[in-house]
């Protein structure tokens, strides 16, 4: 399974997914061990709230992690095969291990505009 985390900062979980261009990726190593396999550290065109391609670096993923995205953004992502799942953890690695441990995440603030 392919864990996508967006992480501005490549520190913690941020939000506005959809403008969000840099991503942790998490696996699982053969012991069960959750691993940082990769970061994406995209240009602007490739936010998705710019992107109008047909296949994107995050259509790899199969859960994305977020602080906070629109109704809009998580219909889009399911239209792609990706579940997005709103936090209010910061912790990449923590968010990753309740996650996979079937854990429900705290919840995220509400998602606003301005």
């Amino acid at each position: 399974m392919k864990i996508g985390v967006t992480s501005q900062n490549f520190k913690t979980i941020t939000g506005h997914a959809g403008k969000t261009r840099r991503f942790l990726i998490y696996s699982q190593d053969e012991r069960g061990n959750i691993i940082e396999i990769e970061r994406l550290d995209l240009p602007k065109a490739m936010s998705m709230h710019e992107f109008r391609g047909d296949r994107h670096p995050i259509d790899e993923f199969d859960v994305l992690v977020t602080a906070g995205c629109g109704d809009g953004f998580s219909r889009r992502m399911a239209s792609r095969g990706v579940k997005v799942v709103t936090t209010s953890e910061v912790d990449p690695k923590v968010a990753v291990s309740l996650l996979l441990a079937g854990v429900s995440l705290p919840p995220a603030q509400p998602h606003e505009h301005g």
